[in-house]
């Protein structure tokens, strides 16, 4: 059964993030705001929970799933980060990005990208998040949630409720959320690439030297 948390979307209660983090490591699948969009996660060692997210959204061995970490100092356990690729990080987190970059040997394969080896990285500028984040001492793996067939991210927390309900563990209701994903860079090429132009502003950024 689908367990269901109205958390405050900037004063997160304690008691309830504490259980939100339980289930995780317990290996649920939950439903979580962002500073972008609703998502899907679980925690990063538990592979059932992964393949039940894979199987809700369809997903292809071409899909990148996205570490989301708490902050830049976590980022180097889990890719391959060059100064430029640092700096741009650093100017645009926490926020709507997602950066792929090289993994790192530690990363398990079953989290790249299956042939190129990527990881996607993410630092979302969310109360509910990092106070998940800090309690569970870890990143979290992650993806949009965007259902197949669907164009736009599932948003309303009752919507989200009625669809989803019984095939994950738990919802995070943080009132309405966003309908655009995030920004997707890809710093594994030179120059680097906007692989989709989501709510983060592009502009010039991706100039690194």
């Amino acid at each position: 059964m689908t367990q269901y948390f109205e958390i405050h979307p900037e004063n997160p209660q304690a008691r309830l993030i504490s259980q939100a983090a339980t289930i995780l490591r317990k290996g649920g699948v939950m439903v979580y705001p962002t500073d972008s969009c609703y998502a899907l996660a679980c925690h990063i060692g538990e592979k059932s929970a992964m393949d039940r997210i894979i199987r809700l959204r369809q997903l292809s061995d071409k899909h990148n799933m996205t570490l989301i970490c708490r902050d830049l100092s976590e980022i180097s356990s889990f890719a391959i980060v060059g100064n430029p690729e640092y700096r741009l990080i650093k100017s645009l987190t926490p926020g709507a990005y997602t950066f792929l970059l090289k993994a790192t040997r530690d990363v398990p394969r079953r989290l790249q990208h299956s042939k190129r080896k990527t990881i996607g990285i993410r630092v979302p500028d969310n109360a509910i998040v990092s106070a998940l984040l800090e309690s569970l001492g870890e990143p979290i793996l992650s993806t949009s949630l965007i259902m197949p067939d669907d164009e736009l991210p599932l948003n309303e927390p009752q919507q989200i409720r009625e669809r989803l309900d019984s095939q994950i563990d738990l919802i995070i209701d943080a009132g309405n959320g966003g309908l655009s994903a995030t920004t997707v860079l890809d710093l594994t090429q030179d120059p680097a690439t906007v692989v989709r132009e989501g709510l983060g502003e592009v502009g010039d950024l991706l100039d690194l030297s």
